[in-house]
């Protein structure tokens, strides 16, 4: 059991029979009155995010989340399935639970799995992910002065904002946090 004044970001605890992530927390303190706990919880099922003020003091179970390195096979539908690189056992996820990261999934990926026990909870791609540009406008001389973008489909079939002199067949890097281009790899 965890007390509030152990908050830290990231860490992972259970409320109201779910599992909740702390993106952020604030001690605030009143004048004659008991301090509280301002904290931003986002729940790791369906990611929603809630603002909830709890008095200090209060205590909480902490949830131990174990990262293991698993690797993306194929998409089925909407299921994806992940194999686990030290057990090779063979997991599969719905796409509610991967959200828009799907966007960026390559086949035989690299990704890190958040575990709980034996139940996958989270999966967590890299920071940016190298892409080929499968169809975008050509570029028109002269045009790589201005600092206009134009929209590009990339292999996993996303359409990703690229400056003006990027052309079909490129390389690109994609930040897999925002969807926003990078650089030409």
């Amino acid at each position: 059991m965890i007390s509030t004044s152990d908050f830290k970001n990231g860490m992972v605890i259970r409320y109201e029979q779910g599992m909740y992530e702390i993106i952020d927390f604030q001690l605030v303190r009143m004048q004659q009155r008991q301090a509280i706990v301002r904290t931003r919880l986002k729940n790791i099922k369906t990611g929603s995010v809630l603002d909830q003020p709890f008095r200090s003091g209060e205590r909480f179970e902490e949830i131990y989340l174990e990262d293991r390195p698993i690797q993306y096979l194929y998409s089925d539908g909407d299921k994806y399935n992940f194999m686990d690189n030290e057990s090779y056992n063979e997991v599969m996820i719905s796409a509610s639970l991967l959200g828009g990261q799907t966007d960026y999934l390559k086949e035989n990926m690299e990704v890190i799995g958040r575990y709980n026990g034996d139940e996958l909870i989270l999966v967590e791609l890299p920071a940016s992910v190298t892409l080929e540009v499968t169809q975008t406008e050509p570029g028109v001389r002269g045009d790589t002065a201005k600092s206009g973008t134009k929209p590009a489909t990339v292999e996993t079939g996303a359409t990703i904002k690229v400056p003006l002199f990027v052309n079909t067949g490129d390389k690109i890097r994609v930040d897999t946090r925002n969807g926003q281009y990078l650089e030409r790899a």
